[in-house]
């Protein structure tokens, strides 16, 4: 198995009080074809050259929300063609709901991959990327965006392809936000590894999830592991409207065989205090 692990070094202080306030997270449940896996399809794996894979949902029905790091090469830097990713809708052991290339990407314009890993560059660690084919199913229905973020100690729910459990998606239906950076940065209580960057982060609005951040790196503190994310804002429309402007049609480079097992990229980076 081909596995990169790229570590990120910051510092993250939280206050003892975000952490001992939080509440008992619940375990990662594998999504498999029962009951608990129809609902969460639209959330799929991104193989990435054959070689790595990175999380990524469905927003609509030719728009995939990941984070913009699985889009760069993790050694060199280099920004990875996007002819190179496929998008697995629904991954089970074997078999995918939808299988699709990836026709464009936008990343956000203050993203950078070079230099200095800061807090600013998690914050800005978003992409949206254009199927080649958008997938119309009605069990392939996208999420939508929530249009304001979650308070400290909101319950949120993350659904994650990683390392040691990539062959399906798995659940964690409660875990906590525990903090809001001021940077735009958003500390988790959730459960990650490598793989899962571009996750989607769930809150319940109406009874509906709805997404409300996207795991883009780790941490820990007081020797316990956490994810972060951003905030949304407004951006992903701003995103998704830099994709609605025509361009020339690119030809699609197949990355490999779908159904390979391959390792985590170097995604869900560590930051360690």
């Amino acid at each position: 198995m081909f596995l990169r692990l790229a570590v990120l070094f910051l510092c993250l202080i939280l206050p003892p009080a975000a952490l001992a306030q939080a509440p008992v997270d619940s375990a990662l449940r594998q999504l498999g074809g029962d009951d608990i896996g129809r609902g969460w399809q639209a959330v799929g794996r991104l193989n990435i050259q054959g070689r790595g894979f990175c999380t990524g949902t469905l927003i609509a029905p030719d728009r995939v929300l990941t984070a913009a790091h699985c889009l760069f090469d993790p050694q060199t830097g280099a920004r990875i063609d996007v002819r190179e990713v496929e998008f697995l809708a629904g991954w089970r052991i074997g078999h995918a709901a939808a299988i699709r290339g990836i026709r464009r990407a936008a990343i956000e314009p203050s993203f950078r991959m070079a230099g200095d890993r800061t807090l600013e560059r998690i914050a800005s660690d978003l992409a949206v990327l254009q199927l080649d084919q958008p997938i119309h199913d009605a069990g392939l229905l996208p999420f939508g965006i929530a249009p304001l973020p979650p308070a400290p100690g909101a319950a949120i729910a993350v659904v994650s392809y990683a390392r040691g459990r990539e062959g399906a998606a798995s659940l964690q239906d409660r875990c906590a936000v525990l903090d809001q950076l001021r940077e735009g940065v958003v500390v988790m209580s959730c459960a990650i590894d490598f793989g899962a960057s571009g996750a989607p982060v769930f809150a319940l609005q109406g009874g509906v999830p709805r997404i409300v951040s996207v795991i883009s790196a780790m941490t820990e503190a007081e020797g316990r592991s956490l994810a972060l994310g951003m905030r949304l804002d407004n951006r992903i429309g701003a995103l998704m409207a830099e994709l609605d402007i025509p361009q020339e049609p690119v030809q699609r480079v197949r990355p490999g065989l779908a159904g390979g097992e391959t390792g985590a990229r170097g995604t869900a980076r560590f930051v360690r205090p």
